[in-house]
């Protein structure tokens, strides 16, 4: 039947950081107080609630689109009087390895950093930031950071996770993964937070791998950890599981009413409530996909590849593939496999379509290149294009 479908032919629409200073925090035992450490909110934009024409026209000159600058420069009560300041923070934004892709996304959600003092409120931080290796695009996705009391809020949150999470490696991965999860406030947020994960039983080994996991735990209410542990306790994932961090950390991302709905949506498929959690289990992940997404990957699987629903939950990794730049290349590449004998029509799909593109590429792609060119061409023309263009036999 995969044969018989291999031969349509479808398309579907489917700088370096200045400084080298060593960390503060390394040298700073107890109360940190550093100098510099003015928040943004010290700083007084000039309140106005008509439009500032300037602005916008400065805001336009970053990059921003004409809407964008309008919408940045009206809700955050933004208006520039000095372009020379507004042109110094940009110049330092570069000067610390923001692109001009990065200062756009800045700008859009924190306009208000063109009125900063570049050289007393924002250097500071961005020393700080480079010196724990905090990428600039990271920090370009939660610009508030930059608003944010160098001693009272970024210095004390960076020392509590540290506490935890154990070493700047790990930390960094952490941040990357979820930058505006340092927003949380230390005291109201972070510390219940992480209170709620010990009462819940997990060992502090466990709490510092969630946190690099999934920093966002720490925006989490304590009432809202306890019922993840007792919706994880209910499909039976223990706190002494070594997948119960992972499970943990894909629910904090979801609204346990998006989590009915899912599992919903993959028993509409013919799955029993336990073979969905038992694929949740395995592939966390799933939880995380669009609806359509998922709909469209199962009927993919299911209608043209012939493949079983409860062979497919069984590897439920394949349905987190992009089906266009990974599932459709690799069919292809199987087709023109097939057609040239160099593999049997009842090949375990599944199994062949499954694993990272660099084992799949030595196996199915590199191996037969030189007798069949066309394997090559089905691949990359498809790793490129999105679109599946079967050679026929």
């Amino acid at each position: 039947m995969f044969a018989s479908f291999c031969r349509r032919r479808l398309l579907l629409h489917t700088r370096k950081i200045p400084g080298g200073g060593t960390n503060p925090l390394q040298s700073i035992p107890g109360a940190i107080h550093l100098a510099h450490s003015s928040s943004l909110t010290a700083v007084s934009s000039v309140p106005n609630s008509e439009l500032c024409p300037a602005t916008v026209s400065y805001l336009i000159s970053c990059g921003l689109s004409p809407a964008a600058a309008v919408t940045a420069a009206t809700t955050q009560k933004t208006r520039i009087l000095s372009t020379d300041k507004a042109d110094d923070v940009c110049a330092l934004l570069r000067d610390y390895g923001f692109t001009d892709a990065d200062i756009v996304r800045t700008l859009r959600s924190a306009a208000k950093l063109l009125i900063a003092d570049p050289e007393r409120i924002l250097r500071p931080k961005l020393a700080f930031f480079a010196s724990l290796g905090f990428e600039p695009r990271k920090l370009a996705h939660s610009p508030s950071l930059l608003g944010r009391s160098l001693d009272k809020h970024l210095v004390p949150s960076i020392q509590f996770l540290r506490d935890i999470i154990g070493t700047d490696d790990q930390l960094r991965i952490a941040f990357h993964r979820k930058p505006r999860a340092l927003t949380a406030d230390l005291e109201n947020n972070m510390r219940p937070a992480v209170e709620a994960l010990r009462r819940g039983g997990l060992a502090e080994a466990a709490i510092s791998k969630l946190l690099v996991i999934e920093l966002g735990v720490l925006m989490l209410s304590p009432d809202r950890i306890s019922k993840i542990f007792e919706d994880l306790e209910e499909i039976g994932v223990c706190t002494a599981d070594s997948r119960f961090v992972y499970c943990f950390g894909m629910m904090c991302t979801v609204k346990r009413e998006t989590w009915l709905r899912k599992l919903s949506l993959y028993r509409s498929f013919g799955l029993s409530e336990g073979e969905v959690f038992n694929a949740f289990k395995t592939q966390p992940t799933i939880l995380n996909l669009a609806d359509e997404n998922i709909e469209k990957k199962v009927r993919f699987l299911l209608d043209e590849l012939k493949l079983g629903i409860h062979d497919i939950m069984s590897g439920p990794v394949i349905l987190c593939y992009s089906l266009e730049k990974c599932i459709l290349p690799r069919c292809a590449v199987l087709s023109v496999l097939m057609r040239e004998g160099k593999i049997q029509r009842d090949v375990k799909l599944l199994q062949a379509l499954l694993g990272n593109s660099r084992v799949f590429s030595t196996k199915y792609v590199l191996k037969h290149a030189d007798k069949v060119p066309d394997v090559v061409k089905a691949y990359e023309e498809n790793m490129t294009e999105g679109t599946i263009s079967f050679v026929s036999p």
